[in-house]
């Protein structure tokens, strides 16, 4: 079975507090409502139409691009914005390729140097959620993990959905809730993930880094 680094393993929760310390700007409009649609097949055509056009802008400087995140996952309900991890050599050195992204729409939204150099973009119809990481940070691999997982598990999967949605009406009048409030649940998901694996159970321990559970 699989083993994975202690970096993965771990999972760090953080606050609203530290999200707002990553604030680039406005917020995304999306972020003002929780609204989660029935999977929609057309999800996965967005995503590689959005691949597409991150290729044609930054070529070589890509290391992976992933659909990740709940629309990645058939017949998963999720907000309808389409989740994508970007990889590249380091993220510190915006100029490399925040410029090129620009040039086609995308907007930077949060730098979270402490979280493994994580950026967040948003499309220009804030329907994609950009993602770019270095090469070798772990959190883009608990994505694939959390997302394959999810494909072969219809019990967990249905237990996210229902999950979600509970979330969605509880944390209405507080939208910027309802991410952290699915971190319970996450971190069950990934208790059994790791487990499978033979490694011991995600640890969740406070935060330096700002996390926003999976979509």
């Amino acid at each position: 079975m699989a083993e994975y680094p202690q970096d993965v393993v771990q999972r760090f929760h953080g606050t609203p507090e530290q999200v707002g310390a990553g604030l680039v700007g406005e917020p995304p409009r999306t972020w003002q409502s929780v609204v989660i649609e029935d999977y929609d097949p057309a999800w996965v055509d967005r995503f590689v139409a959005a691949r597409s056009l991150l290729t044609e802008a930054l070529g070589g400087l890509i290391i992976g691009v992933e659909h990740v995140g709940s629309t990645s996952v058939p017949g998963l309900a999720a907000k309808p914005v389409i989740d994508i991890d970007l990889l590249i050599e380091d993220t510190a050195d915006e100029s490399r390729y925040l410029p090129a992204l620009e040039r086609i729409g995308y907007r930077l939204v949060l730098r979270e140097p402490w979280w493994h150099g994580h950026r967040m973009l948003v499309s220009p119809a804030e329907d994609v959620n950009l993602h770019v990481w270095p090469q070798g940070a772990p959190e883009p691999v608990r994505h694939r993990l959390f997302r394959d997982w999810l494909r072969s598990h219809p019990d967990d999967r249905e237990l996210y959905a229902t999950t979600k949605r509970r979330l969605a009406r509880d944390t209405a009048h507080q939208p910027a809730d309802y991410s952290l409030a699915k971190n319970s649940v996450i971190d069950d998901i990934y208790g059994r993930i790791f487990a499978a694996s033979g490694d011991v159970e995600a640890v969740v321990e406070p935060p330096d880094g700002a996390v926003r559970g999976d979509d």
